[in-house]
């Protein structure tokens, strides 16, 4: 592989011992394109069970109730009401989750990891789910060039992997991009004060 020419032999010895620790746990557990729970009879539910057509008719993140529900491409969402439920299955790529509800600042590093339904933003009519208040305000300091991100790696690596063994592939071999958490708050004060961020 050309990528392991520039890796040193201690970062291929961790990132063997990961993939293979990967393939091992992602062989019990259920492991697919989203990020998904299981409840009672819901074994890929999205958005922990909230209704995805509520974030754009009330603005509010609301769970949907079990008993109404609604399959696509291979996950359930619930739904607030029936009136929800018919729009969302008239229309359903116009309601789902971007980046299958991870974390939309993990996919600008190519991380399918986490992603909070009461964390969230509109953007340009799609719905973008965050892992928390940090990595959504991390997002928008750059929100034009963080799409660009995490529309790139998603279509390029991330959509249709599996999930678990990617997030851990890609926290050995980092994006050229990569920001530390530190990195990250660093710039966003930066921000607040009014200074320049440096590139």
């Amino acid at each position: 592989m050309k990528m392991m020419n520039w890796l040193k032999p201690a970062q291929i010895v961790k990132l063997t011992i990961a993939f293979v620790a990967a393939m091992a746990l992602g062989a019990c557990t259920t492991v697919g394109p989203y990020n998904s729970i299981s409840d009672g009879a819901d074994s890929v539910l999205m958005l922990k069970g909230h209704d995805p057509v509520a974030y754009f008719t009330v603005g509010i993140h609301t769970l949907g109730k079990p008993e109404i529900k609604a399959t696509h491409e291979g996950a359930t969402y619930r739904f607030a009401s029936e009136e929800n439920k018919a729009m969302f299955t008239k229309e359903p790529a116009k309601y789902v989750p971007q980046y299958g509800g991870f974390c939309s600042n993990g996919i600008v590093y190519g991380i399918p990891w986490g992603g909070d339904p009461d964390t969230w933003k509109l953007i340009d009519g799609k719905l973008y789910i965050f892992g928390g208040q940090s990595s959504r305000k991390y997002f928008l300091m750059d929100e034009k060039k963080n799409l660009q991100l995490a529309d790139q790696y998603w279509t390029s690596e991330v959509k249709g992997a599996n999930a678990f063994t990617h997030r851990y592939y890609r926290l050995l071999v980092r994006v050229p991009h990569y920001k530390t958490g530190a990195q990250l708050e660093a710039e966003w004060q930066q921000a607040q004060s009014g200074k320049p961020v440096a590139q």
